[in-house]
């Protein structure tokens, strides 16, 4: 982990439960960790708790459904902040809907923030360490929904599951891309199992609620120490899936 120390990194979703347990981590280990999410309050609670840490915490408001303020963010953190070597791709979030009778504004949702959010912000990111010549880590926090339909849930999750599939295609065609190019940037796929956050009540995933009582959950910072795995890893590795489960979970 020394040799980030004062390396800067983007951890998006930075407001709550895996993004703020990874910004949290990676500013206790040195970092300068610039967090992205909505609630900017929420940010700067972290900002104030992560104050005596090695590391620097930078709150900035941004919807990671909105190119705009993604862009505007990125050039934020380059004129004040540095280059990037790190990009935590965490935002997402999903709502219960059917593909029958379905919002098509809720499916949008999922997508712009999922995937589209997802792929401008790594754009940006490569764009800066390909122009800096930086060897920097690209990773996309999945989910095991992005490599199996669970059959208990996959008519109310149905567009949830699908942008996560997305996310495994994009990280592995990102590597591949990348790789053609002869880049020394690496990208990375965690994909948790259930955790313990705020998104399950917030999208109403009351089947997701059901599982806390078969097995404990994984916490935010199970999550945060496999960020800390893939950053301990030599430059010459590139762990590209990394899937986490709870002990005993059965999906």
């Amino acid at each position: 982990m020394e040799r980030w120390v004062g390396s800067v990194a983007i951890v998006t979703g930075a407001s709550s439960g895996i993004g703020e347990g990874i910004a949290r981590e990676l500013v206790k280990n040195g970092l300068i960790v610039v967090g992205l999410a909505r609630r900017i309050d929420r940010l700067n609670n972290l900002k104030e708790q992560l104050k005596n840490e090695s590391g620097i915490f930078y709150p900035l408001k941004c919807d990671m459904t909105k190119e705009e303020e993604i862009l505007a963010s990125f050039d934020w953190i380059k004129n004040n902040v540095g280059n990037i070597n790190l990009l935590v791709n965490n935002a997402g979030f999903g709502r219960l809907t059917t593909l029958s009778g379905g919002k098509t504004s809720d499916w949008k949702d999922m997508f712009d923030c999922n995937v589209m959010g997802l792929s401008i912000a790594t754009r940006e990111a490569v764009k800066n360490m390909t122009e800096k010549n930086i060897p920097g880590l690209i990773i996309h926090i999945n989910s095991i929904y992005g490599h199996f339909v669970p059959t208990t849930c996959a008519e109310t999750e149905n567009m949830y599951i699908a942008t996560k599939y997305c996310v495994t295609a994009l990280a592995e065609t990102l590597r591949l891309e990348l790789a053609k190019s002869k880049s020394s940037i690496r990208v990375s796929s965690i994909s948790p199992g259930v955790v313990a956050t705020e998104f399950v009540e917030a999208g109403g995933f009351s089947d997701v609620e059901d599982l806390y009582n078969q097995v404990p959950p994984l916490k935010p910072l199970d999550i945060a120490n496999a960020v800390l795995y893939l950053l301990s890893t030599p430059p010459n590795v590139n762990i590209t899936e990394l899937t986490i489960r709870p002990t005993g979970e059965i999906l």
